[in-house]
């Protein structure tokens, strides 16, 4: 048994991130979006948010040049989007594109934010742990908004999630 699997169902968030960044020898600005279940409120005051990414992911170059990201909490309508930004790579993929979300403008860091999202965390990273095969970032939550009620996604185990 893994560990996921006996802490799930976990709601799954889009992180959002944005970047410079050299490919191909070029520099360029690169946004992203990274599927996650493993995140998390670790302080209420100062108000503290940790996210855990994969150091295989793309998304983790991106939020260790900006030291920011946006924390997007999903409408469960949204499951085919969550799913294409989990199983696709950014750095050959324009994800916002690709899955029809819309890009907005955070209010308080350089990062895009996902319109669709019930409600979002702006995020400046404060402290960046190695925990193995993850990297966790805690970070210092610098804008929050709850756009609208709604049921969320939870990831079960591979493509199956529950509504809540």
């Amino acid at each position: 048994m893994r560990i996921s699997e006996l802490a799930n169902p976990r709601q799954v968030v889009l992180v959002s991130s944005e970047a410079e960044i050299v490919l191909l020898g070029r520099r360029m600005e690169k946004k992203d979006i990274i599927t996650l279940a493993w995140h998390m409120p670790v302080s209420m005051e100062p108000p503290r948010y940790a996210i855990s990414v994969g150091k295989t992911r793309f998304s983790l170059n991106l939020i260790k040049k900006s030291r920011c990201f946006a924390v997007n909490f999903m409408p469960a309508e949204k499951e085919k989007e969550v799913l294409l930004c989990g199983r696709t790579t950014g750095q050959s993929t324009d994800k916002f594109r690709e899955s029809g979300l819309t890009e907005e403008e955070c209010e308080k860091i350089h990062c895009p934010r996902i319109k669709e999202a019930l409600g979002w965390l702006e995020c400046e990273v404060v402290e960046e742990i190695d925990a193995g095969d993850h990297v966790v970032f805690i970070a210092k939550v610098v804008y929050m908004r709850e756009k609208k009620e709604g049921k969320r996604l939870f990831h079960v185990s591979g493509d199956r999630f529950v509504r809540v």
